[in-house]
């Protein structure tokens, strides 16, 4: 029980301290950071129309944030689903127009399987540098997400590029029944079940199946993985492929319920902003979900913080960037055994006394 709640309570440390810092960065710009608490809450939560912004930008949150999560289970740590998410989303777009598909659900399922696939080839190929080349997979990830990107450029500016998009270079709209509609008439789209599903099935699969505990063993240990005998390379580049597939299922579900084609917009840094989520949350595929509504929830109020308060509707990015960092530096505390510490504080400071 001990052990849950430090899991927890510094992820919301780390959290409430990045909003600190960021209230005191615009008292600096002359806003009164409690307003600018309280437009981020209302921006994020405050009615319906901010829940389904909110829900809207979550969904594929969602899905990069297992980008990295899954290999990360397995020991990797790969930053690169922006590349698999542009990737997954043109081919989305791509095979709706090259082939001939049914303008019903079918043809939005396989389109969507289309845009999985390119994910996963992606980052499957940062994950065979690694075992293969010994290239780090770091590096790799980011470096093929640019990569993806200016490949995605130039296929939507030039060979795939409809001849109708003047001002606003795109690929050719998906048919009308291919598109993913609202939940209920909402601004909600079906992805944000899709990314729920996804999340709850893989955590199950983690938990509760021996491919997934082999995984986690070989994430978790690598030499007591080699020793019993795991396939380690297998499993690593299987953990690779499903983090791929899903940024590429987000490009997708993009594209499909979102733009209706591919266009430059689908860099929107979802792939970035998933990397964040997914150290928030551990790496656990369960409590992505809750950390990828609150994100989502930031990204929903910057439009809200520029109206009311003239602030630029980027610097929800700067609150990003800031939570990241403390992410990062909250995990050297981990290791800390508070109880020694202060047993060896106390007498210093009765020392003085």
């Amino acid at each position: 029980m001990r052990h849950a709640l430090k899991e927890f309570a510094l992820p919301v440390f780390a959290i409430a301290a990045a909003l600190l810092v960021f209230g005191l960065l615009v008292a600096f710009a002359g806003v009164d950071p409690v307003e600018v608490w309280a437009t981020l809450f209302k921006g994020a939560f405050g009615d319906w129309f901010s829940w389904q912004n909110t829900l809207q930008r979550a969904a594929p949150l969602m899905l990069t944030a297992l980008c990295v999560a899954l290999p990360a289970r397995a020991g990797l740590i790969i930053i690169g689903g922006e590349g698999a998410l542009v990737l997954g989303g043109l081919a989305c777009a791509a095979l709706a127009h090259a082939v001939p598909l049914p303008g019903n659900v079918i043809g939005t399922v396989i389109v969507c399987i289309a845009g999985a696939i390119a994910g996963a080839v992606w980052i499957v190929l940062a994950g065979w540098l690694r075992q293969f080349r010994g290239i780090n997979e770091t590096i790799s990830s980011l470096l093929l997400a640019y990569i993806a990107i200016g490949i995605f450029k130039h296929l939507v500016e030039g060979p795939l590029r409809d001849p109708a998009s003047l001002n606003k270079p795109s690929t050719y709209a998906l048919n009308d029944g291919m598109l993913i509609g609202g939940i209920g008439g909402s601004d909600v789209h079906w992805g944000l079940v899709i990314g729920i599903v996804a999340c709850l099935g893989l955590g199950w699969w983690l938990r509760a199946t021996a491919s997934g505990f082999s995984v986690r063993v070989v994430g978790g240990n690598p030499r007591t993985a080699q020793l019993v005998g795991l396939p380690a390379t297998r499993l690593i580049l299987s953990a690779c492929g499903l983090g791929g597939a899903c940024a590429g299922l987000a490009g997708a579900v993009e594209v499909a319920a979102v733009h209706t084609n591919a266009n430059a917009s689908l860099i929107a840094g979802y792939g970035y902003a998933g990397i964040l989520v997914s150290f928030i949350a551990r790496h656990n595929p369960v409590a992505i979900v809750p950390v990828a509504i609150l994100f989502g929830g930031f990204g929903a109020a910057g439009s809200l913080l520029q109206r009311r308060l003239g602030l630029p509707d980027a610097s929800v990015l700067v609150l990003q960037g800031i939570a990241f960092v403390l992410i990062l530096a909250s995990e050297g505390l981990r290791t800390v055994n508070w109880k020694k510490f202060g047993d060896r504080m106390l007498p210093e400071a009765r020392s003085y006394t």
